[in-house]
């Protein structure tokens, strides 16, 4: 593979310079720069600026910012909405923003499989990912920037964000059966420890830090996790698709019936329906590792409905 022309491809599409690796030209220089910062980052150390590169140093480059402002929940009534199929369904959150609202954030024609005018699509999968991102509004940029999408995104003080009609099928999985047969939402949370004083700085709260945690049968190292109102729109997002897609509140399990943390065979074909994390479909993916989906799923069923909303 030609490196040289690869980060030139890579720069053009993603946006970014040699400068952020210490560079001055897209050249060897650069590849070999590229090679140490990714050593450092643990990093598969190749010289290329790929798609987890590039969200990496984008996270890190944001961390440095120091005149963030939060931004503005723009939609906060009792009475809020996702959409499929242009049909508007109840959710029980009281911070949902859609992608045709001032502040929404929206996807790219071209960077999802559209299915507009067609019935409804049914999809039987819902994916949980996290973003490696300080927030949902930059992980909508990285996401835009990739040619890539998710239709939900949850932003660190609890806000929804639907960037897509859940009619068309998101690029969010990695594997097209999978793709066309679910949906997808983005947990905003940078996950490295060294970003817990950036939120901070922010006026956000720490976050939790996660230990012992097990995914393809490996421990990973110490990381952040979701906070709690993450935790709680969550439920109410899949409690929604549940109530109203049908997706069922089941959850990949091992021969032991217990929560499977690692690939599940039925999920990868695209068989299984419920709800799943993105490392039950990938083997190079640890999100969301530490989500305890059994628990979740046993509180989204008792949450009580409210019966003065329906669907239009």
């Amino acid at each position: 593979m030609d490196k040289i022309f690869y980060n030139q491809a890579s720069a053009s599409k993603l946006s970014w310079e040699p400068s952020w690796f210490g560079a001055l030209f897209i050249d060897d220089d650069l590849t070999k720069k590229v090679k140490e910062w990714q050593l450092t980052h643990q990093l598969t150390p190749d010289g290329l600026v790929g798609p987890m590169t590039y969200r990496r140093i984008w996270t890190e480059r944001e961390a440095e910012i120091d005149n963030y402002v939060p931004p503005t929940p723009g939609y906060l009534n009792s009475n809020s909405w996702i959409v499929h199929n242009s049909k508007f369904h109840l959710i029980e959150w009281p911070k949902v923003i859609l992608w045709t609202e001032p502040e929404g954030l929206r996807t790219p024609r071209g960077n999802y499989y559209s299915y507009s005018g067609e019935s409804d699509r049914t999809p039987s999968i819902f994916v949980n990912h996290w973003d490696v991102c300080l927030s949902a509004e930059s992980c909508a940029r990285v996401l835009s920037n990739r040619g890539v999408s998710v239709h939900f995104c949850i932003d660190n003080n609890g806000t929804i964000y639907q960037l897509l009609d859940t009619q068309h099928a998101a690029w969010h999985a990695g594997r097209t059966i999978v793709n066309r047969k679910s949906i997808g939402v983005e947990i905003s949370n940078a996950y490295y420890p060294k970003y817990q004083d950036t939120y901070i700085n922010r006026g956000f709260n720490p976050r939790p830090l996660m230990s012992g945690i097990e995914v393809h049968n490996r421990i990973l190292d110490p990381f952040l996790g979701f906070y709690p109102i993450q935790l709680e729109a969550l439920k109410a997002l899949w409690r929604a698709v549940h109530l109203s897609l049908g997706i069922p509140l089941e959850y990949p399990t091992n021969q032991a019936g217990n929560l499977c943390t690692t690939t599940h065979k039925d999920t990868r074909s695209g068989i299984f329906s419920g709800f799943v994390n993105h490392y039950n479909i990938t083997s190079s993916k640890i999100d969301c590792a530490g989500l305890d989906l059994p628990l979740l799923l046993e509180q989204t069923k008792s949450l009580k409905l409210r019966t003065d909303y329906c669907s239009t």
